[in-house]
């Protein structure tokens, strides 16, 4: 059944960054993988995807990361930590990307061929800071989605960039062009998480 714009606005609401979690509580895999099957809908530059994950549930592994994420109580005590990663080669699958465009209908094979071109010569040729900075955004993107997604299943979440991603990527063994960028946390809350203020919405918006 298709969300209504109240349970949006409900879903958007009660979502809160939660940091006590239950222990214990396992999250089937199937249902991480519909999580995620359905957050990768997300919008992305050039629809490059460069989003990975790594999902972490092992016990013995979270209890390790908790040390290079600043000692943070809910990566050791959340169901899993869902990390999310970017791609800097994320242009090298246009071809896999258009072809199954062009495959399910969306586009004409002249047009896929035209935009695998284009993003090979376009994403090829930027400087590493500028992937970065795309891949930063885009995974911005799937982490609301992630974030939004698990609240409508009854899980809760709290995204976390305070970790060591140099010491990440080493002990993931993480490929050069595969970077860290956020740890979500997911389970069932053990305690009401702290609701937060908002500024008033004319100090945040301009009408021109």
């Amino acid at each position: 059944m298709p969300l209504t714009q109240t349970t949006i606005e409900q879903l958007m609401h009660e979502r809160k960054s939660v940091r006590k979690y239950k222990e214990g509580v396992v999250i089937p895999h199937e249902k991480l993988e519909t999580l995620l099957q359905n957050a990768i809908t997300a919008p992305s530059s050039s629809n490059m995807q460069p989003w990975r994950f790594i999902v972490i549930e092992d016990q013995q592994v979270k209890k390790e990361l908790r040390k290079i994420a600043n000692d943070q109580e809910q990566v050791e005590t959340s169901s899993a930590i869902i990390a999310v990663l970017g791609d800097l080669e994320m242009y090298k699958r246009a071809q896999q990307i258009y072809d199954a465009n062009f495959e399910q209908g969306f586009m004409a094979r002249e047009v896929a061929d035209l935009m695998i071109k284009n993003s090979l010569s376009l994403y090829g040729n930027l400087p590493e800071e500028t992937l970065k900075n795309i891949v930063h955004f885009d995974a911005g993107l799937i982490s609301m989605q992630i974030m939004l997604l698990a609240k409508e299943m009854g899980y809760d979440t709290v995204p976390m960039g305070g970790f060591d991603k140099v010491k990440f990527a080493e002990k993931f063994n993480l490929p050069k062009n595969e970077i860290p960028i956020l740890l979500i946390a997911i389970g069932e809350a053990a305690a009401p998480a702290y609701g937060s203020s908002r500024l008033p919405i004319e100090q945040v918006v301009r009408y021109i």
